[in-house]
């Protein structure tokens, strides 16, 4: 059986209001993008359990059928328990 996979590309419209470059796959590789916090006002603190939001200053609009997932990096998920 032979597959092949195509990597398609599509255009999706992105306004970024924060100072950071727009995210980007690092290597070709990648499963994933870093995304970085938007913090106008200043650090937050989150206490052990506590909950908050977190801006990325990012705003898109995803084609009908897609989704934009954020998920923990493995390392400071496990080591902090972000």
């Amino acid at each position: 059986m032979h597959l092949e996979i195509y990597r398609e590309y599509m255009q999706i419209k992105i306004v970024n209001k924060s100072h950071h470059p727009l995210p980007k796959y690092e290597t070709q590789q990648s499963a994933g993008m870093d995304l970085r916090a938007y913090l106008p006002e200043g650090p937050i603190t989150l206490k052990p359990m506590e909950r908050g939001l977190v801006k990325t200053g990012l705003f898109m609009e995803l084609p009908v059928g897609y989704e934009a997932q954020v998920r923990p990096r493995s390392g400071p998920a496990l080591q902090k328990g972000i």
